[in-house]
Formats: C-alpha cells, structure tokens, sequence
C-alpha cells in the first residue's frame, strides 16, 4: 500500500470493531476468533519453527485473543504455556478462555518470572490503556522484557498509549506489533516507537467499505510518496524561476549551521541561494560552497536590500540569541517574505510571544516546542498530537515537530506523520539542513503545507539512505546532501 496511510486513534477503532463485529453476522467472538488466527498466522512468518510458545494474557478483550492464539498453537503441535495478569473480565475473553481450556490447554496465575519460551505473544493490554500499568501488569512487562526470547505484541505493545504514542509507566518491547483491523496513529511517533518493533497489520478479513466513510485521525506519509511531491522540471526553466533562497545566521561559533542549510537548500533545487552572515564566516562559506553569494552582515541595515531580493527566508541556524541575532531576527519578523523559521529564532520568538504568519514554517525540536508553548519536554513528548496542534494554533503558522516519528501540523489539516528518519540523524547540524530543504521546495513555487511535508520527508528519507552505506551511528547532515539531490529527482521517462 501506498502513502499516505491513514490513522485511527481508539474511538475510531472501536467504532469500527463494532462495525467488524456486524460484519460477522452480529457476534463480536467471530472478529476476536479472526484476530486470533491472525496473531497465530503472524508468528508463524516470522519464527516458524518455535516449539514454546508463551502466551501472556490480560483481563480484557486483548487477552482473549491471546487466547484464541495459543489454542490454535496447541493445535498445532506447539508447547503452549498461557499465564494470565487477572481472570477474564470480559464476556468474550471468558469465552475465548474456555474455549482454550475445553481445548486440553491451562492457564497459570503469572508470577513475577517468565517460563522458557522460543517467542512471547504480549496480549495483556489493547488499545483501552490510557495509564500506568499497575504493579501486577507491570511485573510482568519488566519479565517479558527481561526474557531473551522475541515478542509479539497484539494490537498495541502493552503500556502503550494508542493515542498519543506515549508509556506513562512500564511498556513491552516488541520485536513485532500486529495491529487489527486499521492502523493506530499512536504506534508511529514519539517512544511507541521504541516498543513496536515491525508494524503489520491484518484487516481480519472485513472488507475495505467497513473503513470507508471512518474519519483518520492522522496520516503516515512515507518514501515512497516523495515523486508525488516532486515533479520533472520543465525544459525551459531557469534560475529565476526556481526560487531565491535568503539563508539567515552564523553568529560567532555558529558559521557551520548556516553552511549547512545553504547547501541543502541549493541540493534540493532552489535556483539561488544568499546567506546572510558574520562577515569572519565568509571566506570559510565560499571555500566550502561556491555556488552560494555570501553577503557579511553587521545588523540590520546591511540586510534590508537582501530581503528585498529574495523570495523566501530561512532564518535561524546559528543565529544565537546575542545582539546581533536579536536584530537580524526583528527585522525578518518585519519582512512580508515566505518565512522557515528555526533553531536560536525560535527561541527569540518564544521570548517575543509573537504569532506568525499562515505562509509561515517553523520546525522545532521538542525542547524548542517545549519553550514555544511555556511547558516541559516531558509535556510535549506525553502527547505529540497535542503538542503540534497547540503550536499551529497558539502561532498560526505551519509546524513541523521533530524528533522520531516527525509531525507536520498545518492549517486545518489533519496531522502528517513522517514515517522515515532513524536514530543517527540525532545529532547537531540535522535541522539545519531541514530548514534548507524546506525553503528550497518553497522558492520553487510549493505551497506552504506541502513544502514543510515533503521537506520533512525528502530529509527523513535522505537520512535513511545515507545510513544505509555505514550504518547510523556517525552519520552526518553532510551525509545527507548528494541523497537530498539523488531523492529530489524522478526519473525522467
């Protein structure tokens, strides 16, 4: 399937269990007994000659389609061992308990240890949990974490919250997470990440006019959705008509941030690139990058004129928060021009209190955010969507959180997952280049919310290529620029 893939949070995946449940011909234990098989289908790919098999059930609707899994697993020759947090509490995991014991299985009362197991099926908790799991559960995760053995979590690594992405406590590791019936937009940002592992999905044979009029809540945008984005270049263009990048910053010890941006904007197409900066950083700039004009700025007045000449700002590597990027900053904010604004910018408009612009960008990290919104990382990380949406309102603009699973906000849209990037681009430089990337898909002529999408994308992407060569740690953001170029080309057929 193609990009971009739709999300649901849990009200919606409840409505549309209950449309699946009707589907069956009214009984909700045909749609657990289908997600049952599913979940004993999929461990079946992925470790196929697993002899034991531990089962570790919940007291809801999650644990009766553990249950359903480890009778199909008995039934098929395997070691089944099958421990329970709690006795069934719902109707269906009690019929779906009785069925595994009429079977000839047992079910054991779990201690704090886990048994020898060649996989885990993690079927404590579903997409309900909201909070902490609580001392008993929590026993258990930690014990599942602990075994060396693979996990396969159903529906959503227990801990997880299907909302927001977050684990307000104690959370599985999951090698593999099969999710039922649509994909859960909590599983594709923030830490849930860390605790997925592969994520599959089995519709449990409900035909597609089940989902059609549901509502997402967010959509997964991945690589393969850039060309979209992208089109061939006309033959007859030229410089002017692909826009004219002005690249703001580099304060003293800041030279490298702005050189970035500038060549990621100049890789992903933007007919002109000017940087605006510390007249020290100049010979180093050109040396570097000669493709750029290098213009030293000592304040505001020596910008102006450069203001004039560009069609969009990129304002904000290495800009520092001293005098003289305070007053680089007041004058862009002054500029009537396209705007991406980043890094040391933010943080001055965070002290500024000052709303933006709807043709405005800004990419924060979550501490940037954090400062933008007058809370905590802590906040922020809890509930990304919440997050990113407050951001979009509080300051009008387009907004593209970063950090893993990137979200793009923009005027009144449904948030954008970015469903690429790895652990190695966490480090200095990365979102220099973003800003560079962004602002050049914008000179180009690409409207507001596309540019700040297909820019996050086009950067994850080119990220996970340039991985690909040497693996993720020690990646730089100069690794990434031949990729941005590579990336931001189709095939000319």
């Amino acid at each position: 399937m193609h990009s971009p893939l739709p999300l649901f949070a849990p009200d919606a995946l409840r409505m549309l269990e209950a449309r699946g449940a009707a589907h069956c011909g009214g009984d909700p234990f045909a749609l657990m007994a289908r997600a049952g098989l599913a979940g004993w289908r999929c461990l079946l790919k992925h470790w196929p000659q697993a002899m034991r098999v531990t089962v570790v059930c919940g007291p809801g609707n999650n644990g009766g389609d553990g249950y359903v899994l480890a009778r199909h697993a008995r039934e098929a020759g395997r070691i089944v061992r099958v421990l329970r947090s709690q006795p069934p509490a719902s109707a269906l995991a009690r019929r779906a308990c009785d069925a595994f014991v009429a079977a000839g299985g047992s079910v054991d009362v779990a201690g704090t240890g886990m048994p020898e197991a060649d996989v885990i099926v993690d079927a404590l908790f579903g997409i309900g949990l909201a909070r902490a799991p609580e001392s008993v559960a929590a026993g258990l995760i930690a014990a599942i974490n602990a075994h060396p053995a693979p996990v396969l979590a159903l529906d959503v690594p227990s801990g997880i919250d299907a909302t927001t992405g977050s684990a307000p406590g104690m959370a599985v590791v999951a090698d593999c997470t099969l999710q039922f019936l649509a994909r859960h937009r909590g599983l594709r940002t923030g830490v849930a990440l860390e605790h997925c592992g592969k994520l599959e999905l089995s519709v449990l044979e409900v035909p597609a006019t089940v989902l059609e009029d549901a509502t997402p809540s967010a959509w997964a945008w991945r690589a393969d959705a850039l060309h979209g984005f992208l089109p061939l270049r006309p033959r007859n263009g030229h410089k002017g008509s692909n826009g004219h990048v002005l690249c703001i910053g580099g304060d003293h010890g800041g030279g490298g941030a702005i050189v970035l941006a500038a060549q990621a904007a100049l890789r992903c197409g933007a007919g002109l690139v000017s940087v605006a900066t510390r007249r020290e950083h100049v010979p180093a700039l050109l040396a570097r990058c000669p493709e750029v004009m290098a213009h030293a700025v000592e304040g505001a007045a020596d910008l102006l004129p450069l203001l004039d000449r560009a069609d969009v700002l990129a304002l904000g590597p290495g800009l520092g928060q001293g005098e003289w990027g305070r007053a680089l900053w007041q004058a862009v904010m002054r500029s009537g021009k396209p705007r991406i604004v980043d890094a040391d910018a933010l943080n001055l408009l965070a002290d500024a209190g000052s709303r933006l612009r709807e043709d405005d960008i800004i990419t924060p990290h979550p501490g940037e955010a954090a400062r933008l919104l007058g809370g905590a990382v802590t906040d922020v990380q809890r509930d990304r969507f919440a997050a990113v949406a407050a951001l979009q309102e509080r300051l009008a603009c387009t907004v593209v959180l970063k950090g893993a699973g990137s979200l793009v906000q923009a005027v009144g849209a449904a948030p954008a997952v970015i469903a690429a990037g790895n652990p190695g681009m966490g480090t200095g430089g990365m979102g220099d280049v973003l800003t560079g990337v962004i602002a050049a898909l914008r000179g180009q002529g690409m409207a507001v919310a596309d540019a700040a999408l297909a820019g996050a994308l086009l950067h994850a992407a080119a990220g996970d290529a340039a991985a690909l060569d040497d693996g993720e740690r020690g990646l730089l953001p100069s690794d990434l620029l031949s990729w941005l170029r590579r990336l931001a080309n189709p095939v000319r057929r």
